[in-house]
C-alpha cells in the first residue's frame, strides 16, 4: 500500500495520512463546546506539566531578620467588649497592648479605645403607650451620639401618622428641630403613629433602621397596659400598702403566739361547759322522774 499524494485548493501537498484528517475535520465541523473543552484540557496539562517543571524553594528567615522583627514594636487587640446594641450602630471598647521589642503583654502599658460595631442595621418596630400633655423624647442614636460626634452621622426623620405600620409607602418626611432625637412637648393625640429613623455614615452608608409607634391617649382613660398591671398585681403592697411583710425571722412574736393559744384554750373550755352542762344536767334529773311511780305502787 503506497502514499498517495494530493494537492489541496491552497496549492499544498498533502500525504495519505494528512488526507484523512483534513477529511475527517471537513466532513464533521467540531461545535464550540468540544473546542473550548480541549483548549482547556491543553491549559491544565500545561499547568501541571509547569507546576512539575518549577523548582520552589521556601525561603529561611536568618539570624538577623529575626532580630529585626523583634525589635517592631506592634499593637494587638488583648480583649474585647461585646457591642453595646443588637442593632444598628453601637459602640465596643478595646483593649490594645504592646508586643515585640522590650515590652510584654504583662506590662502596664496597655491602652483602651472605643470602636463602633454593627450587626445588623435593621432594629424593627417597637411601640410605647404615652400621656397626653406629658413629655415624650424618641432618641436615635443614643450614647454613640456622645462616643463618636453629632457630625459623624446623618439622621432622617418619616411619620406616619395615626397607624402604627413598618410600611415603608406610609411614611412622610418629618422635621425634627433635633439633629438624633424627636422631642415632642407637650405630647398631643395628634402625634401618635409611627416615627421612623434612618442613620447614614458619611460615607452614606446605612448604619440604623428604627421604627418607634406612638400611642397617646387621655389622662382621663384607663391604661390596659397587662405588663404594668401584671407586675404592679404580684406585689402585695400595691394591693394591701398597710400590710408589713416579713420576708426573714418569725412572722409572730412569742408573747402573741402564748396569747393566742391560751385565748384558742379558753373558747374551747367555753364551748364545751355550755354544751355539756345542761346535758348533764337533765341526766341527773331523768332517773328521779322515773323512779317514783315504782314506790307508789308499792
Amino acid at each position: 500500500m503506497r502514499n498517495v499524494d494530493r494537492e489541496t485548493p491552497s496549492g499544498d501537498v498533502m500525504t495519505s495520512p494528512t488526507i484523512g484528517i483534513f477529511q475527517f475535520l471537513t466532513s464533521k465541523p467540531i461545535s464550540k463546546e468540544a473546542l473550548a473543552m480541549s483548549y482547556s484540557a491543553l491549559w491544565l496539562a500545561l499547568l501541571y506539566w509547569t507546576l512539575l517543571q518549577s523548582q520552589t524553594k521556601c525561603s529561611t528567615l536568618n539570624k538577623a531578620d529575626l532580630q529585626e522583627l523583634e525589635k517592631i514594636n506592634t499593637w494587638v487587640i488583648t480583649h474585647s467588649s461585646p457591642c453595646s446594641t443588637t442593632c444598628g450602630l453601637g459602640i465596643r471598647t478595646q483593649e490594645l497592648c504592646p508586643i515585640g521589642g522590650t515590652t510584654s503583654i504583662s506590662t502596664p502599658t496597655c491602652k483602651k479605645r472605643t470602636v463602633r460595631c454593627l450587626d445588623t442595621w435593621q432594629c424593627g418596630l417597637k411601640t410605647q403607650t404615652a400621656i397626653s400633655g406629658h413629655k415624650l423624647i424618641l432618641d436615635c442614636i443614643e450614647e454613640v451620639m456622645d462616643a463618636m460626634g453629632r457630625f459623624a452621622f446623618v439622621v432622617s426623620w418619616r411619620f406616619a401618622r395615626g397607624v402604627i405600620t413598618s410600611d415603608d409607602s406610609l411614611f412622610t418626611r418629618y422635621e425634627a428641630l433635633s439633629l438624633d432625637k424627636v422631642v415632642l412637648d407637650p405630647l398631643r393625640e395628634e402625634d401618635s403613629g409611627t416615627y421612623r429613623c434612618d442613620v447614614l455614615d458619611t460615607g452614606r452608608h446605612r448604619v440604623k433602621r428604627m421604627y418607634k409607634g406612638v400611642r397617646v391617649i387621655s389622662p382621663d382613660m384607663l391604661n390596659l397596659d397587662f405588663a404594668k398591671g401584671l407586675n404592679q398585681w404580684e406585689k402585695p403592697e400595691s394591693l394591701w400598702p398597710n400590710i408589713t411583710t416579713i420576708n426573714k425571722g418569725k412572722l409572730y412574736p412569742s408573747s402573741t403566739l402564748r396569747n393566742m393559744v391560751l385565748v384558742s384554750v379558753s373558747i374551747c373550755v367555753a364551748l364545751i361547759a355550755v354544751i355539756f352542762l345542761p346535758l348533764w344536767a337533765f341526766n341527773r334529773k331523768m332517773p328521779k322522774a322515773t323512779a317514783q311511780p315504782f314506790h307508789d305502787n308499792f
